[in-house]
């Protein structure tokens, strides 16, 4: 007999906005035990000392997980000049101090050199892994490693306040595995100073926006009022950019139970009109419930993630 889940079959997402010194694991955990759920997962690592957006999948949004990591996402950050730290945020170890305070002119002429694609080095203390180890539990040990540089996306970057000489704030609009930290490093590098980064916030992830997010005490008190499905958005919320067709009732059927179903040449062109480039992924719909997302194939929808939804 099979073991029966802990837990309710609740299924959506959860547009959290995470507090300061709380980690992304610690706050999915939060929420799965508010909710009650039997599964729960996130779509991309927050920093414990990072507020904003993370985006937590409950149940059958688990599957949609991977359509977000690609996402575009926003961060606004705080630069300290004058300290550099080894984690490069306020709570690592001082390695450097100077005088240094580049203008608000000089920064905002040196950005352009940081958007498109890039070539980025992560920061020591990340999770990244170095010989099956967490690069951040090798730098709080002291050993000596390099990381290899990525191939980065930043979109756009303009500063958007500053309000002091020893603080400029700056927002960026970026593709995936950015890390904010290695920018604010190579920006003081570029500028002859020390600095790292004493604040940061993501105020977007693909359509996760701040403007609709809420925060742990609200789903908490949401729970204990009996509404705590009024925090959750739909699975289909990741699937933003993903083009939608709606099936008939035999179709649906046919498609949970892992079979194609044949498209009307109409069909076709419509959605080949409306795809990405380089993409065949079309999400199938019975009224307003998502049935499955499929592959587009010679004229046939072919399930790949069947979700068990009602």
């Amino acid at each position: 007999m099979a073991r029966r889940k802990k837990g309710d079959a609740i299924s959506g997402w959860v547009n959290l906005d995470k507090h300061y010194d709380f980690g992304s694991t610690q706050a999915v955990g939060r929420v799965r035990r508010i909710s009650n759920a039997q599964k729960a997962g996130h779509a991309g690592t927050l920093d414990p000392l990072a507020t904003g957006i993370l985006p937590i999948a409950l149940g059958e949004a688990t599957k949609t997980v991977p359509f977000m990591m690609d996402a575009e996402k926003v961060y606004r950050f705080t630069i300290n000049w004058g300290v550099s730290t080894d984690s490069i945020d306020r709570e690592g170890e001082i390695i450097g101090r100077s005088d240094v305070r580049p203008s608000v002119e000089a920064v905002k002429a040196a950005l352009p050199a940081f958007v498109g694609e890039i070539d980025q080095v992560p920061p020591q203390f990340s999770a990244i892994r170095v010989d099956g180890q967490r690069a951040y539990d090798l730098a709080r040990d002291g050993a000596e490693f390099e990381l290899e540089s990525r191939r980065v996306v930043i979109h756009e970057a303009a500063v958007t306040d500053a309000p002091d000489a020893d603080h400029v704030e700056i927002t960026i609009r970026t593709g995936k595995g950015v890390y904010v930290r290695s920018l604010a490093r190579d920006l003081a590098v570029m500028l002859g100073a020390e600095g790292h980064v004493s604040a940061l916030r993501r105020e977007r992830v693909g359509p996760f926006r701040a403007e609709n997010a809420v925060t742990l005490d609200f789903l908490a008190d949401l729970a204990h009022k009996g509404a705590a499905l009024e925090g959750l958005l739909p699975v289909s919320t990741a699937l933003d950019d993903i083009p939608e067709l709606a099936v008939t009732d035999q179709d649906a059927l046919s498609l949970r139970q892992g079979r194609p179903i044949v498209l009307l040449p109409r069909q076709v062109e419509t959605l080949k009109s409306r795809l990405p480039a380089g993409s065949r992924t079309v999400s199938a719909f019975e009224g307003e419930t998502l049935v499955a997302l499929c592959s587009m194939r010679a004229g046939r929808l072919e399930p790949d993630r069947v979700f068990n939804l009602s």
